[in-house]
């Protein structure tokens, strides 16, 4: 018995400058998002990992504890949800550079943004979330041709408190982010592709889900967030709401 318990024991333990963009090839931006994804799944494969670690932390002669983990298999405390919707940024900048030398400020069009996310439940009211994505953005002088676009692919954690009412289940949540950001300008003299940065930031929100059955939900969800990626010293704001409706699946 002395044995079957420590081997039980032992089981649980591309810039642009002032007067010009620095010119970078885009296989640097799809490299950086490959690899930065590629981190992504280890952490999606570790987080889902938990689930037979805390499965196996109660003690098996204990009956309450196998009352409440059979309770527990009940409803799935894995996940995984697909997310569309539209990014909206709520800041404006400004570029040097733009036409001829000119610094021109340009503003921020409302594009697309979708995400694909695994998450895992610790408790019925607390969840961890694994995601990345996609969102973009137009901008566009005030006078005169020409238009930039940002492209953003963010990974990001998120930590969700949710008051579960049977069918519906509001939340909030919290959380941070790796963005990485590309942005090419078209002017009136000549295109540049500006170089790939990655930025960090936060992000804020709430949502709901309406649970169809208890391995199937869709519900609606909105953030802000907060990241500054700065291209040659000039700084960009990725602040902004993201509004995305959300189909998801326990597993």
């Amino acid at each position: 018995m002395e044995e079957e318990g420590q081997q039980r024991k032992f089981q649980k333990t591309e810039r642009f400058g002032s007067k010009k963009f620095i010119v970078k090839k885009k296989e640097n931006f799809m490299k950086s998002t490959c690899t930065l994804s590629a981190l992504a799944a280890v952490f999606t494969a570790a987080l889902i990992g938990i689930t037979p670690m805390v499965s196996h932390a109660a003690d098996p002669t204990d009956s309450t504890s196998n009352t409440a983990s059979a309770s527990s298999q009940d409803t799935p405390s894995n996940y995984i949800v697909l997310k569309g919707g539209i990014y909206s940024p709520s800041m404006s900048f400004d570029l040097d550079n733009f036409n001829g030398g000119n610094r021109t400020h340009l503003d921020s069009k409302t594009g697309f943004a979708g995400e694909v996310a695994v998450g895992h439940y610790f408790l019925p009211m607390l969840a961890l979330e694994l995601g990345g994505g996609y969102f973009e953005s137009k901008g566009h002088p005030a006078a005169g041709p020409g238009e930039s676009k940002l492209r953003v692919v963010p990974l990001i954690a998120t930590a969700k408190v949710l008051l579960p009412l049977g069918i519906f289940e509001p939340y909030g949540l919290a959380g941070i982010g790796a963005y990485i950001t590309d942005l090419d300008v078209d002017g009136n003299n000549s295109n540049f592709h500006g170089s790939t940065e990655v930025t960090y930031g936060f992000h804020a929100g709430a949502g709901f889900n309406i649970n169809f059955t208890k391995s199937m939900f869709a519900g609606l969800e909105g953030k802000y967030l907060w990241a500054e990626p700065s291209f040659g010293g000039d700084h960009i704001k990725l602040d902004g709401f993201i509004t995305t409706a959300n189909l998801g699946f326990r597993f």
